[in-house]
Formats: structure tokens, C-alpha cells, sequence
């Protein structure tokens, strides 16, 4: 089982990222938190690194379904999804697999919530 969803789409990073957020909406994630990998590492390691973005998403309605049966899943939240340049119009879009995150977690009630949560990322990333 793969950890993660994903595709690569032609686009420029922007429109990328733009495109990404609306189909977040869609499924009824909100996005808590961006980091830019690109301009941290130039920051802290005055290194060159591709455009490189992590989303924190986050559907609050199975959110707190998921932290009712297991309190500590938190750990595990938000849903992290990806942006990263490839090439000049190449951008893959990646977002974890919650089917395979949960199995680290020994509660059976999750499962159900980690395959809803797989299908609407799926959609997202299937939409771009």
C-alpha cells in the first residue's frame, strides 16, 4: 500500500497551489498551516531547493469523529498534502494516504474514518 496519493499536472506552481486549495474546499478541508520547504531551507541553509509547499488540511467534522474514537490522533493531524515543482510546467500534487497512516495506530474504530478521508483526497487529487 502506497503512503501517499498523487499526480502530476501541468500548470505553473502558483495556478498549482491555487487549484489545490479550491479542490480542498470541495471536500470540505480547510488548509491550517503552509510551509515553504523552498524558502525555509534557503533561510536556515542558504540552500537552492525547488518550489516545494506542504499544506496542513484538515476536515474538522471527521477530525473530531477521529479524535472521539482515539485521542491521541492527533499526532497523526492534519492530513499533510504536497506541491513540488518538477520542471518548469510539471508539478506533482501529493497527499497522504490516511488508510496507511492509521495502521499504525491499533484502533479498529479508525479505519472506517481513514478510508472516507483516502476518497475525498483521492477526489481532490483526481479533480487537479
Amino acid at each position: 500500500m502506497n503512503y501517499y496519493i498523487s499526480k502530476i499536472i501541468n500548470k505553473n506552481f502558483d495556478d498549482a497551489e491555487s487549484a489545490v486549495v479550491e479542490a480542498l474546499k470541495v471536500e470540505g478541508f480547510g488548509v491550517l498551516s503552509e510551509i515553504d520547504i523552498h524558502e525555509k531551507l534557503k533561510e536556515k541553509l542558504n540552500v537552492d531547493f525547488r518550489k516545494y509547499k506542504i499544506l496542513g488540511a484538515c476536515n474538522p467534522a471527521y477530525a473530531y469523529k477521529a479524535l472521539q474514537q482515539e485521542d491521541k490522533v492527533g499526532l497523526m493531524l492534519p492530513c499533510n498534502v504536497i506541491i513540488q515543482e518538477l520542471d518548469n510546467n510539471s508539478i506533482e500534487v501529493a497527499a497522504i494516504n490516511p488508510v496507511a497512516s492509521m495502521m499504525a495506530i491499533e484502533n479498529q474504530n479508525l479505519s472506517g474514518i481513514a478510508r472516507e478521508i483516502k476518497e475525498k483526497l483521492e477526489r481532490v487529487i483526481a479533480s487537479l
